[in-house]
């Protein structure tokens, strides 16, 4: 069997339980990057309408992608199957930034919003959602946030410590290994208590603003096939 996984890194996961598992002879792996994973949704759609090998693995970020970029095909023309993670956001900033807390993030929001450069993944993603919720929160309106989009958190990360632009924000596993090596400084955290591992980061409630996010990642199927095919790969 042959199983076809596009977006998102939890792909390469997915493919090893499979074959470890010996659930699938073979998977293959076929990422598909651009608009916020609108571009795979609408290859899957129309390439794979009625194959029960062919799966698609996204997350929320095609859910704002797809108003973002006014996609023509929808999670209407996919059947879920099952949702396999959650993952909260952090706001980071280079480790000597003058920004410490995010009652510092809020000020300058309110003061200048648009002088507030900010890092995150695609246009539409949970980065950019969890900043939208904050500015309403602080009662900024998220229209007039200055974001700029990038495909790799390595190129935000890049960004961040380079100083092009003040601040940061993506999944926790994204910059784990920069925010525990001290190139990132986690200044809040999206979760509603304290992370595990992560027990230094307090959550954006703690400090004042009343926003709790978690980006989910799931699987997705073809809508043409039957239900016997749909019950099987939910098993």
């Amino acid at each position: 069997v042959a199983m076809n996984f596009t977006l998102t890194p939890e792909r390469r996961a997915m493919q090893d339980a499979l074959q470890t598992g010996q659930i699938a002879g073979s998977v293959a792996v076929n990422n598909i990057p651009g608009a916020a994973g609108t571009v795979g949704l609408a290859q899957f759609v129309n390439q794979h309408r009625s194959d029960p090998r062919a799966l698609l693995l996204s997350g929320l970020a095609m859910v704002g992608g797809i108003i973002t970029n006014n996609s023509a095909v929808t999670l209407d023309n996919v059947a879920p199957i099952a949702r396999l993670t959650g993952e909260y956001g952090v706001i980071v900033v280079k480790p000597d930034s003058p920004i410490r807390t995010l009652a510092d993030v809020v000020q300058q929001l309110r003061a200048n919003p648009g002088a507030f450069a900010w890092a995150g993944g695609s246009a539409g993603s949970a980065d950019h959602i969890m900043l939208a919720l904050i500015c309403k929160a602080i009662g900024v309106s998220p229209q007039r946030l200055s974001y700029t989009a990038f495909s790799g958190g390595g190129q935000a990360a890049a960004a961040i410590m380079g100083g092009h632009v003040t601040a940061g924000a993506s999944g926790i596993g994204e910059w784990e290994s920069q925010i525990k090596g001290g190139q990132l400084r986690a200044i809040g955290i999206s979760s509603p208590g304290r992370v595990p591992g992560f027990e230094t980061i307090p959550t954006f409630k703690e400090q004042g603003v009343d926003v709790e996010l978690a980006n989910w990642r799931g699987v997705m199927a073809a809508t043409g096939i039957s239900a016997e095919q749909r019950a099987a790969l939910t098993a």
